[in-house]
């Protein structure tokens, strides 16, 4: 049977597996789902469509699956969230469900680290091994691939893309998209290199970071018009798949411009 402090509030038609902690002065609601070892501390709001997968931690004071910050949405939406394995949620972090009109549901993936006061809006899509440092905030309909790390006090906003593997530099403004690999720094923030430490650290070897720096350096560092250096690229680095991972970011169709380096936005 799961673990319940008996000044918690649950909801008898949450769904509770048999190894589940709820802690003091906790809620949790009726469509709520928790996998097998979640740990939910004292004071905690779970709520909504919300399923949390084994293994997951969610510290005090933390509001998850709460209704999205949309003027539009009603209380009949029936939108909702997931969230994957062994994820930490630390206190006051707040994740809020999907909206009817951004496709009803905000994802997260696993082994995830939310520090403390990190927000994650309406219809984002959060990958694996993501870390978002304290009060790094994302507007609605984010994508973040996987391990992702965003600095303490960074703002996304909403519909950028952040490709896998990218840093983004503590109290950046990140109104562009951000390629694989890179980072960015600044406010606006701009990209300021490739993230080699963090490819060091993840086990990259020489010959795949090194055909990534000629990547960068063919798409942000050459002359002529960009269209002509991505295609360039493409078909210098046709089948090295982490340079074409880059390539094929940028390739994609998006919402949001692309960030460069220094001041010179734009593709």
């Amino acid at each position: 049977m799961p673990t319940i402090h008996p000044t918690a509030l649950v909801d008898p038609n949450a769904s509770l597996a048999d190894d589940v902690a709820i802690g003091p002065y906790t809620v949790i609601g009726s469509q709520v789902r928790l996998g097998a070892g979640v740990r939910v501390a004292s004071h905690a709001v779970v709520e909504g469509r919300t399923t949390i997968g084994a293994g997951t931690k969610v510290y005090a004071f933390a509001c998850v699956g709460t209704p999205p910050q949309f003027l539009g949405h009603r209380p009949e939406d029936d939108t909702a969230l997931s969230i994957g394995r062994n994820n930490i949620i630390r206190e006051y972090v707040t994740i809020n469900v999907g909206t009817r009109e951004g496709g009803g549901r905000t994802s997260i993936g696993d082994d995830c680290f939310f520090m403390t006061s990190a927000h994650v809006a309406h219809d984002c899509h959060i990958g694996d091994h993501v870390i978002m440092a304290n009060c790094a905030t994302l507007g609605g309909h984010v994508s973040v691939g996987d391990y992702v790390v965003i600095g303490g006090l960074s703002a996304v906003h909403q519909r950028v893309r952040i490709g896998d593997h990218a840093m983004i530099g503590g109290m950046s403004a990140i109104d562009r998209d951000v390629i694989p690999y890179g980072m960015a720094v600044g406010n606006p923030a701009h990209l300021s290199g490739l993230n080699i430490v963090g490819l060091k650290r993840r086990g990259f070897g020489r010959d795949a970071i090194a055909s990534l720096r000629e990547a960068y350096r063919m798409l942000f560092e050459g002359n002529g018009v960009f269209a002509d250096r991505l295609n360039a690229a493409g078909a210098r680095f046709d089948g090295l798949p982490e340079a074409m991972r880059m390539i094929g970011f940028v390739r994609a169709e998006a919402e949001r411009q692309l960030c460069h380096p220094g001041l010179r936005h734009g593709r």
